[in-house]
């Protein structure tokens, strides 16, 4: 099971703002944010499905339709950026001069903006962005009919701290001129294997590939 310690609590509880409902409004007090999100907790630390979340916990439903308000309204991605922020500024994140990006396809069903057909069936793309020890950065789904390349610029909208890394690492999938020159133009150095069937010049400098091949 996963709870939070009043402490954690504490420190994110502002984000929340069922927290800030008046106790004699009329009606039903919503369910506390604090149980809603040790489930939503558990959830994402086990992959399980929302209905087999335990009884420990507020019913799955409400559990949720909360979370996808938190999502909707950047709560939780507000919550994020804080304590993100507070692990670089405690030095937790341990260099965050040089990042690391890769993408995952997942398929899905139904329609809508962010669901693309692909040869491998209707699905979003999930790029993510970490530190050199696995900490989470930024994390973005889009359309999955959209290549890696034109999906990295976007991936900086959701970063969760200030300061962006000088350096990141890609495999082929980011081997692009243009990227590397947009990127460059904000300070960001693009590190990725050349395509097999590469036909321009190389431009990668080998050494800094080595570093991590």
């Amino acid at each position: 099971m996963h709870y939070l310690t009043d402490e954690q609590w504490e420190r994110i509880r502002k984000h929340f703002p069922e927290e800030f409902i008046p106790e004699d409004r009329p009606g039903r007090n919503p369910v506390p944010a604090r149980k809603v999100l040790e489930g939503v907790l558990w959830i994402l630390n086990t992959g399980a499905q929302w209905h087999w979340l335990p009884q420990c916990y507020p019913n799955y439903k409400t559990v949720h339709r909360r979370f996808q308000q938190w999502c909707r309204n950047e709560v939780l991605r507000d919550v994020m950026v804080e304590l993100a922020n507070a692990l670089r500024d405690h030095g937790t994140l341990l260099d965050e001069r040089e990042a690391f990006i890769d993408a995952a396809f997942a398929s899905t069903k139904g329609g809508g903006d962010q669901i693309g057909p692909t040869k491998r069936g209707k699905g979003v793309k999930i790029l993510a962005i970490v530190d050199k020890s696995g900490l989470p950065l930024s994390i973005s789904t889009h359309a999955a009919n959209h290549h890696e390349v034109t999906l990295v610029q976007l991936s900086f909208d959701f970063y969760m701290i200030e300061a962006k890394p000088e350096t990141l690492i890609g495999d082929r999938a980011y081997d692009s001129d243009p990227l590397d020159e947009a990127l460059r133009e904000k300070g960001i150095d693009m590190i990725a294997p050349h395509k097999s069937n590469r036909k321009k010049r190389k431009t990668q400098d080998g050494r800094k590939l080595r570093r991590y091949q």
